[in-house]
């Protein structure tokens, strides 16, 4: 991509309704825009690391063994009442009616209409279990929406429903999650703790909220402190094996972590003191367990073995990466700029011209930013004639991990610098070399 076609419209001043790094930082950087409160578009720089990050979530939903499924954000109010949400959800959901006056909702959560499509199409414990997920926009009408896509009234959602025909089955479904959820924000760069939480409007008896920890968090939190080093579930876990994912799951909440509304003081005083951790935090994902609360008000069963129906148990698991793209941010920048990890950076490479017109400049620039480019690497090529300043600026404050900087003096001899974003290492080296580093 050529800097001089794409849009990026970067912010020189940092805006002032910007409370927190985060969203400072997306704004300037030209990755959304504010179109009403709390409510965002994501322009295409932030378009491109909203899809990578859902790219990530999709392969380890996949891998877990869920399947995705598209399901409309409006609703129809009488799921809802079945359910006996709809007028104890609060004024958090946005109610319309449609043109012959039935009652809507902009959905805030598919609990009930992924229960209705349950029902309509499985009736045997030999279809069990299952697992179906879908990434979509979805709304609530938060009294106070701020941080920018941190807490916004509209929202993206990856929302996943399990369903099994016992409570042995559901515990197996909900330790699969939490053990793709451990996966997942790893590949995202971000260390999660899996910390017990209130279960909200969703209901339900078994609750984990995913936890970074930032000075930004909304929240006070309280872990032991060995959560920060253990190891992460390798892409090889046996997701069908119940003892092993009965075992990361024991290991993972072995150790005291709880939310601000599930702290129990005394029990973590119980914790030595060199090892207990406070902190804020920012949560990324959250999941349930909540038996047959949705299945027997909405009849939803299935024939058992022993002949017999049984109401199926439920879990729902959610991730939002417009919330995540924010906390990445959060957990990786400094006072330059984000510093995005490699996984889900807008551009693998940024290569500068330093003097565009100069025929050697172009000419190195073209050369690199082809071979790249077959090489299949997400290439921006900053062809514009602005300043060096200017240039070097906008690199750090996008956070490409890496920059290959032309500049007339190396080109001459045969060469050109290679920065590190994240760690400010410079390397100079021929052309060929640059060119070989990132294409084997």
């Amino acid at each position: 991509m050529r800097l001089s076609r794409y849009f990026m419209p970067i912010l020189k001043e940092n805006p002032k309704e910007a409370e927190i790094v985060s969203h400072r930082l997306m704004l300037r950087a030209g990755m959304i825009r504010q179109q009403s409160q709390g409510i965002y578009s994501w322009l295409p720089l932030g378009k491109r690391v909203l899809d990578k990050v859902n790219a990530i979530i999709r392969e380890e939903q996949n891998r877990a063994g869920a399947i995705e499924l598209s399901m409309p954000t409006l609703q129809s109010a009488e799921l809802w009442q079945e359910s006996g949400r709809y007028d104890a959800y609060g004024k958090e959901m946005l109610r319309i009616k449609d043109r012959q006056d039935r009652p809507m909702l902009y959905g805030p959560t598919n609990e009930e209409m992924v229960t209705d499509i349950f029902r309509s199409s499985v009736k045997s414990y030999k279809d069990l279990p299952l697992n179906l997920y879908h990434i979509q926009l979805k709304f609530r009408d938060e009294i106070r929406p701020r941080f920018g896509t941190m807490r916004s009234r509209e929202f993206m959602m990856k929302d996943a429903y399990s369903f099994d025909l016992t409570s042995e089955g559901a515990e197996h479904s909900y330790n699969k999650m939490f053990a793709a959820y451990l996966r997942t924000f790893d590949r995202l760069g971000l260390r999660a703790i899996p910390m017990r939480a209130d279960t909200g409007p969703i209901g339900g008896k078994l609750s984990h909220e995913f936890i970074i920890l930032a000075d930004t968090g909304e929240s006070e939190v309280f872990c032991h402190k060995d959560f920060v080093g253990f190891d992460i579930p390798g892409e090889h876990t046996d997701f069908d094996s119940v003892e092993g994912l009965k075992a990361i799951f024991d290991k993972w909440t072995s150790l005291y972590a709880a939310t601000s509304e599930m702290h129990d003081e005394a029990a973590f005083n119980a914790v030595p003191e060199g090892d207990r951790l406070s902190a804020r935090g920012i949560e990324v994902g959250h999941i349930f367990y909540f038996g047959t609360k949705y299945s027997e008000p909405m009849g939803a069963k299935v024939q058992g073995p022993d002949g017999k129906e049984h109401f199926v148990h439920m879990g729902s698991y959610g991730i939002g990466p417009t919330r995540l793209v924010p906390a990445i941010i959060e957990a990786s920048h400094d006072d330059n700029g984000i510093i995005w990890p490699a996984s889900v950076a807008p551009f693998d490479i940024v290569v500068i011209n330093m003097k565009a017109g100069d025929q050697a400049c172009d000419d190195t620039c073209e050369l690199i930013y082809a071979a790249l480019t077959k090489a299949g690497k997400d290439v921006l090529y900053d062809d514009t004639d602005d300043r060096a300043g200017t240039k070097f600026a906008t690199a750090d404050l996008i956070g490409v991990p890496v920059q290959i900087i032309a500049g007339p003096r190396a080109v001459a001899n045969g060469e050109v610098e290679v920065k590190d974003r994240k760690t400010g290492a410079r390397e100079t080296m021929t052309i060929e070399a640059a060119i070989n580093r990132f294409v084997a």
